[in-house]
Parts: C-alpha cells; sequence; structure tokens
C-alpha cells in the first residue's frame, strides 16, 4: 500500500508510461521512509531495487518531469494562504569521487566534480515548507575560469545577464510572478539572500509579486547628493530594536575571504531597525539601459557584538511597505524565513544523502535529486506542522498503523481510544531517532528522518503481525 502522501505529491506525474507513473509513487512512498538508506536497504527486495534503477535510468525520467506533480500541489498549497514566501538559493550538490568519475558531472571549482541546483521554495510567513515552486540544475560541462578574480569581473560586465550563472536568479523571479499572477487572493513575496541583489532583478516588472532582497552592495542614490544607500538610511532615526536568533557557520574553506562566508558561532543578537525610500542610479550596461529604481530599505544593526566578532547586518531591500514599526518588523521576520532554505538543504544531503548516492552517469543523478528534493521538503512539513498544529488529529498525516505501532513501542500499554494530537505523534516519531524531550526545543530534521524509518519499519510489522492482522494459518 502507498501512502497517501506520495499519492497526492506523485498523483499528476507525466513520464509518458503510465507503469512509470505508478513506479514513481512507489518509490516516492519507499525512498520517502526510508531516506538515510541506500537504495537498495530502502526498496523491498532484488525486484524492487533492481526497477527503482531502471526507473532513474529510463530516457522519459528527467529531474524536471519528476518534481512537475510536486510543484503542481505546491501552488495548491499556496492558493489557500493569505501570505506565501517564494524564497530562491543555490546549493553545491558535489559528487566528487576520486574512484570513480560521476560521467556528465562539470566542475564546482576546479577540483571538485558536481552542480549547482536553484531552487524557488515556498514557505508560510511561520516557516511551514509548502513545497518547490521551481528549479533548476546548473552543470559547469564546460569547466569553470581559473583567470584572477579582477579578469573575470571585466569579462562578466560585458556579458548580457542572459548569458551569465547569475540569471538564475531573474528566471526563479519570474517563476514566482508567474505563480503570483495566477493567484490574485495570495500576498506573494519573493525573497533572495545577497547573491540575489542584481540590478537586473531590482529593475524587474513584478506586477502583483513583492521583493525582498538583502543587499551585498552599497549602491549609490539617484540624485547628486552623492550618498549611497547604507548613508542614507543610517541617518534617520532608529524605530525599534529587536532580538534576532544568528544561526552559527562554518566557512567551507580555510581560504574564504569573503565575509558573509566565514565563520561565527550561534547568538541572539539585539539589532536596531531603521527604514527609508530610496532611488537608485542605474549602473551601465553595454547592450541596454537600466531605469532607475524606487525601493524600499530596511537596515537591520547589531548594537553590542560580542568581542572578535563582526556586527550582523543587514541591508534588505524591498517593495513591501514600511510606514509603520510593525511593517517593517514584519520585512525583517519574512527575511528570517530564508534561512528555512538552508535547513531544507541540509536536510537533502544529511538526511536524504543526495551527495552519496553511487549513480555513474549525472542525469540518473538528478532524476534522483528530484525525488529526495520531494522527501526533504516531506521531512520538514512534519515537523513544522507538529510545531504551528499541536492539536491536529495526527491521522491527517499518519496513518492508524504508523501512529499505533509507534505508541506501543514507546508507552507499551494499551492503545488511547482516539487518536493523539499531532504534536505527540511528531515528538514520539522524533524520539525514535535521538531526541530528548526538553521544554525549550522542538525536533528537527535529523531526528525526524531518523524516526521516520523507525516508524515505517514498525507500521510494517503491525501490519503483518500486529492486531488485526491476517496471517495465514495451517
Amino acid at each position: 500500500m502507498i501512502a497517501p502522501w506520495a499519492m497526492d505529491e506523485a498523483g499528476s506525474a507525466k513520464f509518458g508510461d503510465k507503469r512509470l507513473d505508478r513506479r514513481f509513487a512507489r518509490l516516492l512512498d519507499a525512498l520517502g521512509n526510508r531516506a538515510n538508506l541506500s537504495i537498495p536497504a530502502a526498496c523491498e527486495g532484488r525486484s524492487e531495487m533492481e526497477a527503482a534503477y531502471r526507473f532513474f535510468d529510463n530516457d522519459k525520467v528527467t529531474f524536471e518531469k519528476v518534481i512537475a506533480s510536486h510543484c503542481g500541489k505546491t501552488l495548491q498549497r499556496v492558493a489557500v494562504q493569505p501570505v506565501a514566501l517564494f524564497v530562491q538559493d543555490t546549493t553545491e550538490i558535489d559528487v566528487t569521487r576520486p574512484e570513480q568519475v560521476v560521467q556528465g558531472a562539470g566542475e564546482l571549482d576546479g577540483t571538485r566534480r558536481g552542480f549547482l541546483m536553484h531552487l524557488l521554495e515556498a514557505f508560510t510567513p511561520d516557516g511551514t515548507p509548502l513545497g518547490a515552486v521551481w528549479a533548476e540544475n546548473i552543470n559547469r560541462t564546460e569547466g569553470v575560469s581559473h583567470a584572477p578574480a579582477a579578469e573575470k569581473r571585466s569579462t562578466n560586465k560585458g556579458k548580457p545577464i542572459e548569458e551569465k550563472e547569475s540569471f538564475r536568479w531573474l528566471k526563479g523571479l519570474r517563476e514566482a510572478r508567474a505563480a503570483a499572477e495566477n493567484m490574485p487572493g495570495v500576498q506573494c513575496v519573493c525573497i533572495g539572500d545577497s547573491e540575489s541583489d542584481i540590478y537586473e532583478v531590482l529593475a524587474e516588472e513584478r506586477q502583483a509579486l513583492h521583493l525582498l532582497v538583502r543587499a551585498c552592495q552599497d549602491r549609490a542614490l539617484q540624485d547628486k547628493s552623492g550618498l549611497h544607500v547604507r548613508e542614507q538610511v543610517l541617518a534617520t532615526p532608529v524605530l525599534t530594536t529587536a532580538t534576532l536568533q544568528v544561526r552559527g557557520r562554518k566557512a567551507k574553506t580555510a581560504v574564504e575571504k569573503r565575509g558573509r562566508r566565514q565563520s561565527r558561532a550561534s547568538r541572539k543578537a539585539v539589532v536596531e531597525l531603521r527604514a527609508a525610500q530610496v532611488t537608485l542610479r542605474p549602473p551601465y550596461r553595454p547592450d541596454r539601459e537600466l531605469p532607475p529604481v524606487t525601493i524600499n530599505v530596511v537596515v537591520v544593526s547589531e548594537v553590542n557584538p560580542p568581542e572578535g566578532e563582526p556586527p550582523v547586518e543587514w541591508i534588505l531591500l524591498t517593495t513591501l511597505p514600511i510606514a509603520t514599526i510593525e511593517q517593517v518588523e514584519l520585512v525583517v521576520s519574512y527575511y528570517c524565513v530564508r534561512w528555512q532554505i538552508e535547513i531544507l538543504f541540509r536536510t537533502l544531503k544529511s538526511g536524504c544523502r543526495i551527495e552519496e548516492r553511487r549513480f555513474e552517469q549525472i542525469d540518473r543523478l538528478t532524476s534522483c535529486l528530484g525525488l529526495y528534493l520531494v522527501v526533504a521538503w516531506r521531512t520538514m512539513f512534519v515537523c513544522h506542522l507538529g510545531r504551528e498544529c499541536p492539536e491536529m488529529d495526527c491521522e491527517v498525516i499518519f496513518e492508524p498503523s504508523e501512529w499505533k505501532a509507534v505508541w506501543m513501542a514507546t508507552y507499551d500499554e494499551k492503545l488511547p481510544q482516539k487518536p493523539p494530537s499531532l504534536k505527540t505523534m511528531v515528538h514520539l516519531i522524533a524520539q525514535l531517532g535521538g531526541y530528548v524531550e526538553r521544554k525549550e526545543n522542538e525536533p528537527g530534521p535529523q531526528t525526524m528522518w531518523i524516526g521516520i524509518q523507525r516508524m515505517y519499519d514498525l507500521s510494517l510489522a503491525w501490519d503483518k503481525f500486529g492486531p488485526g492482522a491476517k496471517l495465514g494459518r495451517s
């Protein structure tokens, strides 16, 4: 029996072969319940394993077709929300394997092999993931430039944006705009980190879509004052203060020089908020003339950073209103949701172990990536729903055999007369994955993906041998 959630996400899949459509739903169910296992271990027997590899090896199965059904379900979930945040970001899929090169894999930085996945993921303002809206893979099969940085910058300046890798941010914005235009009752906001601070993105027509981008450069203003954005906004009065949870990070390489890529410890930061509206002076482009852009700016500045730590400072460019303190605080809270896509990427790599999948061809790996992208979303969705809808009946998400088996394995006592709450069930599953119950924290994706695997095994045993199971007897 295929889990209802897998049937829903795969229900409109169209691979051009009904057998592939059915196989996709079965694979989504099997691999989704055992996300951190190898494909042979997640499949039930040799025939299922071979069918899985044949699926990924089929020419009709592509990354785009694998995620298409899920993207359609995502838009249905977005359509019933008052506000939807479309977060876009890029992650590296590193498949460097000295012992066996993955055929068709391009370069990441000259020494590592792999490709980039650029994702547009929808969230609610409280951080609940709604799913992927659009995604594309960028495979540098022609290699990367090893010229000095100054030479690369000079070369890139002469290219139209359509010929640059950064064009992905504009494509993501356009996909978000297309979705927003079909949902006039939903306030849609497209959010990007400092990599998306591209003037063409800021100048793009948006219609029903709002924009929220963290600036990576201090842009010049259109007026003759000679001022730049940061100086202009910092000269305005402080509107309010707030406390932000700053996530720790570790630099990927020892030679990393960029400030936003340096290692730092997690901490709570007290910040001041300022806001103003400015008009940006357009930069020169050899192939087109860009217009001035009038945009709202919110500057978030840390007051007293720890000794030896650089202060947190965000310059947020947005089309959202900033007339009141509440609106400014809302802009900051929306941007904080952007971190959820980083957690999704970690779930995809650590939980679903996508970089460890042993495919010999890059096309097979990207098809597998599409499936596990849905699995990673599902894991995060269950975590967040347990926090935001704690009193919901757990059977909205879980099958009776799943919650009953987990209950008996955890408590070893008589089943309750009615299903437990969703929060209770999420906590029980997380405990199977190593979560320790504490008042100050909630289960995270890591304990959930391990717990879901154990839940699947327990529910399988419950169906085969538990009360109500029909066992053949001589």
